[in-house]
């Protein structure tokens, strides 16, 4: 096998909220809830407000080691929590 490994170190392979909203934009049916799990509080907690405000989608970031019971397929995101 023939290969190379090339870094490139002014791209980051992380997306940043531009980035993150504009793939979100074109999802049809919204999903019951959005969960912001990564990045600096600050930065999340301006994340989950930018979904709010930009797409009209429930967003919250969860408090550290929270635990979250996702609903079954077919099942909402409500009837899971009771």
């Amino acid at each position: 096998m023939n290969a190379e490994v090339v870094s490139i170190d002014s791209l980051s392979a992380h997306a940043d909220a531009d980035e993150l909203l504009d793939w979100m934009r074109p999802v049809e049916i919204p999903p019951d809830e959005v969960f912001v799990v990564h990045g600096e509080p600050a930065a999340a907690d301006t994340l989950r407000a930018r979904i709010i405000h930009e797409l009209g989608w429930r967003a919250r970031v969860p408090e550290n080691l929270e635990t979250i019971a996702l609903p079954a397929p077919g099942c909402s995101l409500e009837s899971s929590i009771g």
